[in-house]
């Protein structure tokens, strides 16, 4: 797949073909292989867990040149992919603030 074919499928709001092609699939393997299959946002903070995601350190949308480089790719687990976009906020109660009654009798 070749940058003019990412960027079309970013204006055209059509990452999803990008991840599905096998340059991406075949690459993903490699991050995987490299990373031994650890998360490396839970190695940073002295945790190990399992990795399945493959992340772009640098994202597609922005930076469409960098979308099959393997330097800018790093494998990491649900959660801590869900955490770096920001994807479970909206699910996530925030704690109601306590009332505080300011009136003195």
């Amino acid at each position: 797949m070749d940058l003019i074919t990412i960027k079309r499928l970013i204006k055209e709001n059509r990452l999803v073909k990008f991840y599905q092609s096998k340059e991406w699939r075949t690459l993903r393997l490699k991050a995987l292989k490299r990373d031994n299959y650890e998360c490396q946002e839970c190695k940073r903070q002295g945790r190990v867990s399992l990795a399945q995601n493959v992340h772009h350190i640098k994202e597609v949308k922005q930076f469409p040149e960098l979308a099959l480089v393997l330097d800018n790719l790093e494998s990491i687990c649900i959660p801590c992919h869900n955490h770096e976009h920001k994807r479970l906020e909206k699910y996530i109660r925030k704690k109601k603030p306590k009332f505080v009654n300011e009136e003195r009798w």
